[in-house]
């Protein structure tokens, strides 16, 4: 027999999209699903962010991706991967990436859920929510690159600084 708590989380549990669907909905985020992938937006602090969460069954691994609307030119390009390995650096989960077909800066969580593939609103909460804090605080860095004309140690050092200073 099952205990309260038990019984609770498992009632409040849902597949990984249902969730995320679910979350969004509530908060009152646009957003869209198919079977394998859901789609939403978030306004953040900098700009909207596209937040994407891809279902794996067969790996049981959610995917969550939040694109910042950041386009990176071929000539801005070795600046900017110069800046995400700085920038992942810093990070303790997930990672920002620069998609190779149209230079899309990203960040990109795995997230490995237990044998029955379910997710929790607090999980779903979670990640969501790292996803768009991690964009929020590097995202000045990126336009000190791009168009700030800054090294990748300078914008990042100003990034920091600045984010140290908000709270």
């Amino acid at each position: 027999m099952r205990s309260t708590q038990e019984r609770y989380e498992a009632e409040h549990d849902a597949a990984p999209l249902d969730m995320l669907m679910a979350l969004f909905e509530a908060r009152g985020w646009p957003c869209e699903a198919t079977a394998s992938e859901m789609t939403g937006e978030i306004q953040g602090s900098w700009t909207t962010y596209q937040l994407r969460g891809i279902w794996r069954p067969e790996d049981m691994v959610l995917q969550i991706l939040c694109l910042p609307e950041i386009r990176i030119s071929k000539d801005k390009l070795p600046h900017a991967h110069e800046l995400v390995s700085l920038v992942n650096e810093q990070l303790w989960l997930g990672h920002f990436d620069i998609w190779s077909n149209g230079g899309v800066l990203l960040y990109r969580n795995g997230t490995m859920l237990g044998d029955d593939g379910m997710l929790s609103l607090d999980q779903a909460q979670a990640l969501v929510e790292i996803a768009v804090e991690e964009c929020d605080r590097f995202y000045p860095a990126f336009q000190f690159v791009l168009w700030g004309g800054r090294t990748p140690s300078e914008a990042l050092e100003a990034a920091m600084v600045d984010a140290a200073g908000e709270a």
